[in-house]
């Protein structure tokens, strides 16, 4: 696969850098970036944190905001002309908005959207949270997401070729090899 068709995972944990570091190898693109964001605005203090990462994006970066269905926004940028380098940000929301949607939409929304990861042809950045470092949740809904959370990550892993872990805003290439913006 070459450079510009790279599918990169950035893992870390909260306020630990993974979306600046997703955002510095976006801007080394040299495709058209479309940020994909799945964040929903559920209360003020979210719209602030909304606001704020808008702010600081690049003004020619495309945006679209997709809370459920990432398969359908991947199939779509796969067929542009040039296809563009998505910048998905980030699976810990996304997740908990396809848990709440149901058991079997998110069975339906996970397995279409790790089918169309192998199947798109651009360059691809996924921001999401390593939870597997911390406590073991208290309630079965938390441990339901952690476990869930840790199995895509898991799934978005093999199907990447370069895996990075945030740490104090700094790159630990897990797989693959550094390229600008990751280094």
């Amino acid at each position: 696969m070459l450079n510009n068709q790279c599918h990169t995972l950035v893992l870390g944990g909260i306020r630990s850098g993974k979306t600046g570091l997703a955002e510095a190898q976006a801007m080394a693109q040299s495709q058209p970036v479309v940020y994909v964001a799945t964040a929903t605005a559920g209360d003020e203090e979210m719209a602030s944190r909304i606001s704020r990462h808008q702010a600081i994006r690049p003004k020619a970066w495309g945006l679209l905001e997709e809370p459920l269905n990432l398969a359908r926004v991947l199939a779509a940028q796969g067929q542009q002309s040039p296809v563009p380098c998505l910048l998905i940000d980030c699976m810990s929301l996304w997740l908990s908005n396809v848990l709440h949607a149901g058991d079997a939409s998110f069975q339906l929304q996970r397995d279409a959207f790790l089918a169309q990861i192998e199947s798109y042809p651009g360059a691809l950045i996924i921001v999401s949270n390593e939870t597997g470092l911390g406590t073991i949740g208290m309630d079965p809904l938390t441990r339901k997401f952690c476990d869930e959370l840790g199995w895509l990550n898991q799934a978005l892993a093999q199907r990447c070729q370069r895996v990075v872990l945030a740490v104090a805003g700094l790159p630990l290439m897990l797989k693959g090899a550094a390229v600008s913006g990751l280094e």
